[in-house]
């Protein structure tokens, strides 16, 4: 079930840790329809990958950044 709200959310998500603004727009769309994989295209389940890859590689380092930076805070 596709929703408006679903679509904003992911779309946040994905530029709030750098992903491109408008890469972060079609998948926040592929996402948010909510559409089995059966029925997506080769082309749209590749840039959803390589989309959510690049949003954890970089959710991971600024996980990483702040725990680092709560560390230093402590010495």
């Amino acid at each position: 079930m596709y929703s408006k709200e679903k679509e904003e959310f992911f779309h946040t998500e994905l530029v709030k840790y750098g992903v491109d603004y408008h890469r972060a727009a079609k998948v926040a769309q592929i996402l948010a329809s909510g559409t089995p994989d059966e029925l997506l295209s080769e082309k749209e389940i590749q840039l959803a990958e390589e989309v959510c890859k690049e949003w954890l590689r970089q959710y991971q380092r600024y996980k990483r950044l702040t725990s680092n930076f709560r560390e230093y805070k402590r010495f």
